[in-house]
């Protein structure tokens, strides 16, 4: 049964040994049927990205990681709550350290792959954002943060590798 209410508050937010928030997310991806030469091919996808709360400006999703979920478990809840998408959580595409755009405070950020398998008409965060399923162009155009860039340029050198073996 999925719950459909975004959790709130922060006792139970994990941080690092430098007392940085740990932040997850995951970057929702499906493949697109394309025809060559009358063959049904999946080797193109394209990625989900979502507005923030607080602006127009387009991201993957991403929140805290709390003490009672695994990273892959956190980073899935994420990706429910906040683009209503569920899906197989993938190997992990890196770590990255930032710094706030609202605090002057620093964050680690855990980034996957979700290959999506279902795609919700409702889900908790649905009233404050917006969803669009775009190409990786213009994911990279839209995303403002540069390590979400990063994460996404590995997830595409990775499904590119496993499509040429």
């Amino acid at each position: 049964m999925l719950c459909m209410a975004a959790r709130t508050g922060r006792n139970m937010q994990r941080y690092s040994n430098q007392d940085h928030r740990l932040v997850v997310g995951c970057i929702p991806y499906r493949y697109k049927n394309v025809k060559i030469n009358g063959r049904s091919e999946d080797h193109e996808f394209e990625v989900l990205v979502i507005s923030s709360k607080k602006s127009e400006a387009m991201m993957f999703p991403k929140g805290g990681w709390e003490s009672d979920e695994s990273v892959e478990e956190a980073a899935s809840r994420e990706t429910l709550e906040e683009a209503g998408v569920l899906g197989k959580v993938e190997c992990e595409l890196g770590r990255w350290i930032f710094k706030s755009k609202s605090r002057e405070l620093y964050r680690q950020g855990f980034m996957f792959p979700l290959l999506v398998t279902q795609q919700l008409d409702l889900w908790p965060e649905k009233t404050a954002r917006k969803r669009e399923w775009v190409s990786v162009s213009e994911a990279r155009e839209a995303c403002q943060q540069w390590w979400m860039k990063e994460a996404l340029d590995i997830l595409v050198n990775r499904l590119k590798s496993s499509t040429t073996v």
